[in-house]
């Protein structure tokens, strides 16, 4: 047995709590790391790279970069248009290519 295998989870948590060099995240980081991940989720779910993400729906590379490692968090609108590629990925594209072209 070993002494890990000794704590409890409690005495893990206060341990893991009270570690100086590793302190607990904040709510808002917790939230930023979510929304990076959840906006990585959708440039994966199109099996797109970010360069190709970018291009095609018309988003800056930098700012998704910065989006999807938690950086800067995207405002209302871009989670809005973030949301409707995820459910509608072809249509966007097509009328962001429309919008491109006029």
């Amino acid at each position: 047995m070993t002494a890990l295998d000794a704590l409890t989870p409690n005495l893990i948590e206060q341990n893991a709590e009270s570690d100086p060099d590793n302190p607990p995240l904040t709510n808002a980081e917790l939230k930023r790391m979510q929304t990076a991940r959840a906006v990585r989720a959708v440039r994966a779910s199109r099996g797109m790279t970010q360069a190709a993400f970018a291009e095609t729906y018309g988003i800056a590379v930098t700012r998704l970069r910065d989006w999807e490692q938690g950086r800067h968090v995207p405002d209302s609108m871009a989670l809005a248009y973030l949301a409707t590629i995820a459910h509608e990925p072809e249509a966007v594209a097509r009328a962001f290519e429309k919008a491109r072209a006029a």
